[in-house]
């Protein structure tokens, strides 16, 4: 039989590469790891005008009731997570060039498309109930420089340690759960990213710093959490935490300045 498949483009090779490699955890992990860097980094420089991330503060205190409380163990073991995923699944240690730039594009492509499903939720609300819906990051009224680094550092740490505990970590030990209960395992990924999503959105109204509970506010957060893990499973990790972190720096730095 005659092949007749029409020869592949150079912009449609280079299309699929860059598809193909971002996904991967080493590229994942050259992504995030500058956004912990600022983190870790601005937290400690910052002090008391930082804003420390929950799911950070959560992972620390797990470390520290096992006897594990040293500062810098947490990102050191992100870093560990991701590397020995990418030696398991024996890819090659190499990046093309340019594969960290379109993570940046589309990670900020991204994160305007989740803004834009807020958007839409609220205009379908106030079209249905008559509720137009405050946002879900609501914009802070910063008073002064420190404040305003202290919570685009807070919003780093979302998108590395939140991505980390809720997708990278729970996500898959919630599905292998399902699997176990003799789930398929396309319905054990539904089940573990709906239950997943919902612990996302639950964990920002509970604790010490909650969030009053708000309907319109846990929905979004519930959808957000959905497409995250979408992200996630298709994408990867590095384009899920640099889409969360992308969307949190545009809620609450640059909306925020212009509200």
């Amino acid at each position: 039989m005659i092949d007749v498949t029409p020869p592949q483009s150079a912009i449609d090779r280079l299309g699929a590469g860059y598809w193909a490699e971002s996904h991967r955890p080493l590229a994942s992990l050259a992504f995030v790891l500058p956004l912990l860097a600022l983190y870790e980094v601005g937290v400690l420089a910052l002090g008391p005008a930082a804003a420390r991330n929950g799911a950070d503060v959560w992972l620390r205190t797990l470390l520290e009731m096992v006897g594990f409380g040293q500062y810098f163990l947490l990102p050191a073991l992100t870093v560990s997570i991701l590397l020995g995923w990418h030696y398991t699944s024996r890819q090659p240690w190499r990046l093309a060039r340019g594969t960290l730039a379109g993570m940046a594009v589309e990670s900020g492509v991204l994160s305007l498309c989740l803004w834009l499903i807020l958007q839409l939720q609220g205009a379908l609300l106030h079209v249905v109930a008559g509720h137009a819906g405050p946002s879900p990051e609501p914009a802070p009224a910063w008073l002064g420089a420190a404040d305003s680094l202290g919570g685009l550092v807070g919003y780093l740490g979302a998108g590395v340690y939140e991505e980390l505990l809720f997708r990278l970590m729970l996500l898959p030990v919630v599905a292998y759960a399902v699997r176990r209960l003799g789930v398929a395992d396309v319905s054990s990924l539904v089940v573990a990213a709906v239950f997943t999503s919902l612990v996302f959105a639950a964990a920002h109204h509970v604790g010490q710093h909650g969030e009053p509970l708000d309907g319109f506010i846990f929905l979004f957060r519930f959808l957000a959490g959905l497409f995250f893990c979408v992200l996630f499973l298709k994408r990867g990790f590095g384009i899920a935490a640099g889409t969360h972190a992308g969307y949190d720096i545009l809620v609450g730095v640059f909306l925020a300045q212009v509200a």
